[in-house]
């Protein structure tokens, strides 16, 4: 199965599921008609953090726009349940704005991220299109243009493939956009239309643009140059480029967008897409630590969470993703489990295929810093946990395997595979079958208690192999392999006398992972190894300040390496 096939139906799985935990919790719009809901309580409240942006619109309330403004970066942000809520609000406090019933037609539709819609959320799309439309006579003329747009996306009888509907959105979408070519709103929501035609897939392989990749870029591009600090554009121009093969193409919109909404976590988390491809592993560790304060902030009085709660997670993994390549066991070990209570229980009950797989973290990062000890007391996941068993077995073998107990890592082994058999085939680390990621683990495994028991040759074939499976998986940020396996695949090599070929290891990784403080390591120690000593402060400087915040102090790249200490 290709990439963008599989993410779609990881997508839909997870839409179909949080459609159905939404059930009709969600307030009911109201009737047909041009009155305000017949509600006193708000629907939304305003937060802190959303004051860098904004939209005048037709409206006789300054409240009504203050709501509007928060509605629209929620919805930049997806965040489109709190958006909704927004959107919802402002229709209240001006009964006969238009524009609030397109934020909320817009926000019911679909993103990259959540590609299905239930029939509740069909349903509320096309009655805030007829709300709207309603109130046509009071919008402007791009509010008009975008009123009808929206009109295209939604279909009382939608056909069985969403994407016609999409097709005739973007199309409508596009001819906006030419009548209003200076709107920098216009042109970001053009341009997500366009995105929206092809989720996750604009680049092949080599890095050549596909379908409409380009003209995505190339409008995105085109709106940040008329308005630099436009929250949308720069969160859809990361996504739009994040796995092509030039990412520092936005790292300005990465550095604009940092602190530009930070009241949305989701906004704030997003450079660290772009600083993570560059190497920028402090700021992107920094990215998801604000994010995190945000998501608390909001989380102490918003509703609750449902599909965005996924999001809350998310940040978190990628907190100890960053905080493993930084160095910092502590951030990444508190990290990584507490991104576990962020996924609704709801939905790692329901649709454990997706949650497991986002939530088996922890012992990725006890592997990472040799926590052999910790490793083995970890306790067994559930049976409802497939996924995080086989990987706690995973991180038993390599543990087992490092204290030179090579029949229990044996053992372990054959437990991994029992356990990895177990899990159906449409369970999915992040964006990968598991199926693709087991492979990998196996043969680490394998490798590492080959070289123990001195069968080197075959111990370094196996480690090369697993790293043209992890070269070979689905893009991903933060990656479904948290931890390279060239820094283990170099650490052996280094261990077992091979220096010119552990540093065309580290070499390579770096080329992956720029500027990570492991493999700068291992490079440094390889060269000087082998009496190269020209570049060495050079390297010496870099690792410096990649593990400037570290909290261990590793003498190898990888803790498997015999005679590996920490220094803490």
């Amino acid at each position: 199965m290709n990439a963008p096939t599989f993410r779609m139906q990881l997508y839909g799985i997870a839409g179909v599921a949080v459609a159905m935990l939404v059930g009709c919790e969600a307030a009911s719009p109201p009737d047909t008609g041009r009155r305000a809901p017949a509600r006193e309580k708000p629907y939304a409240i305003l937060y802190d953090g959303f004051e860098n942006y904004s939209r005048e619109v037709d409206t006789s309330s300054e409240e009504a726009q203050k709501f509007i403004n928060q509605g629209l970066q929620w919805l930049y942000g997806f965040n489109d349940d709190e958006a909704i809520r927004c959107f919802r609000e402002a229709a209240r406090l001006d009964p006969e704005c238009a524009f609030p019933w397109w934020g909320i037609a817009f926000a019911s539709g679909n993103n990259i991220n959540d590609p299905v819609m239930s029939e509740k959320e069909t349903r509320e799309a096309l009655e805030a299109c007829q709300e709207a439309l309603a109130r046509i006579d009071n919008a402007s003329d791009v509010e008009r243009a975008l009123i009808n747009a929206v009109t295209k996306r939604y279909s009382a009888e939608p056909p069985e493939d969403q994407q016609v509907l999409e097709e005739a959105y973007a199309n409508a979408m596009e001819k906006v956009w030419t009548q209003f070519p200076d709107d920098p709103d216009v042109g970001t929501l053009y341009a997500e239309a366009l995105m929206n035609l092809q989720p996750w897939d604009y680049w092949t392989e080599d890095g050549q643009p596909k379908k409409r990749a380009e003209e995505i870029v190339s409008t995105l591009e085109t709106v940040i140059a008329m308005a630099p600090d436009h929250p949308g554009a720069l969160h859809y121009y990361i996504h739009a480029v994040e796995a092509s093969k030039t990412p520092e193409r936005a790292e300005a919109a990465a550095d604009r967008l940092v602190d530009l909404v930070p009241g949305s976590s989701h906004l704030t988390h997003m450079p660290s897409h772009i600083f993570g491809r560059l190497g920028r592993y402090t700021d992107a560790a920094d990215a998801n630590a604000k994010a995190i304060r945000a998501d608390r902030s909001y989380l102490a009085t918003a509703e609750e969470q449902d599909y965005y709660g996924l999001y809350i997670s998310h940040n978190l993994h990628f907190l100890a993703y960053a905080a493993m390549m930084e160095g910092r066991y502590e951030t990444a070990l508190q990290a990584a489990r507490e991104m576990e209570t962020h996924v609704p229980s709801t939905f790692m009950e329901r649709y454990p295929q997706i949650a497991d797989g986002w939530t088996s973290a922890l012992p990725h990062v006890l592997v990472r810093f040799g926590r052999w000890k910790e490793i083995l007391e970890l306790e067994e996941y559930p049976k409802g946990r497939p996924i995080s068993r086989a990987m706690r077995h995973y991180a038993r073998s390599i543990a087992y395997s490092a204290t030179g107990r090579i029949n229990e890592a044996r053992g372990e082994i054959d437990a991994f595979n029992a356990a990895a058999a177990a899990v159906p085939t449409d369970w999915t680390i992040g964006f990968n079958p598991a199926h693709s990621v087991f492979p990998l683990a196996r043969k680490m495994m394998q490798g590492e208690l080959l070289f123990r028991i001195g069968d080197h040759d075959e111990a370094f074939e196996l480690l090369r192999e697993a790293a043209e499976l992890e070269d070979r998986l689905i893009y991903d940020e933060p990656p479904a392999w948290l931890q390279p396996v060239r820094h283990a695949l170099g650490a052996l090599m280094m261990a077992g006398g091979r220096f010119a070929e552990a540093e065309k290891v580290y070499e390579e990784d770096l080329e992956r992972n720029p500027r990570n403080g492991w493999s700068l390591l291992g490079l440094e120690k390889s060269r000087r190894a082998q009496g190269k000593t020209d570049d060495l402060s050079r390297l010496t400087r870099e690792r410096a300040k990649a593990w400037a915040r570290a909290d261990v102090s590793p003498t190898s790249s990888c803790y498997c390496e015999p005679g590996a200490v920490t220094l803490e």
